[in-house]
């Protein structure tokens, strides 16, 4: 099975948030394709996890407007990022609920109260 799905990367700073975007393989739990967002305010260069201020990074997976939030370990030497084999389990399972979901029904119009239409 070859399950690609894109993600949203946050890695947080002492001071900032890094906004990525990725491609998670559900197979492996590597994640590759990572693009550094053009709407982090000051943009920023480089590889976060490598700046002193780094803390941790996580994961948002969405569905509409719903997410899943799940941790992700980072390689920084390999400049890498990744999920472990017991995050990737507990993340499939959690993907399968936000997938099955039914999607959020529009908002219905207001029902006219009077009499009824001669046919």
């Amino acid at each position: 099975m070859d399950l690609q799905l894109p993600i949203k990367i946050v890695d947080e700073l002492s001071e900032t948030v890094v906004e990525s975007t990725g491609i998670l393989d559900l197979a492996s739990g590597e994640i590759h394709a990572v693009v550094l967002s053009e709407e982090n305010d000051p943009p920023y260069k480089g590889f976060p996890a490598e700046d002193p201020e780094y803390e941790f990074t996580c994961g948002m997976l969405s569905n509409g407007s719903k997410e899943v939030e799940f941790r992700i370990e980072v390689d920084v030497v390999g400049r890498k990022y990744s999920i472990t084999p017991s995050e990737l389990l507990e993340l499939k399972g959690r993907a399968a609920r936000l997938f099955a979901a039914a999607p959020e029904a529009p908002a219905a119009a207001p029902v006219k109260k009077g009499r009824k239409p001669r046919a």
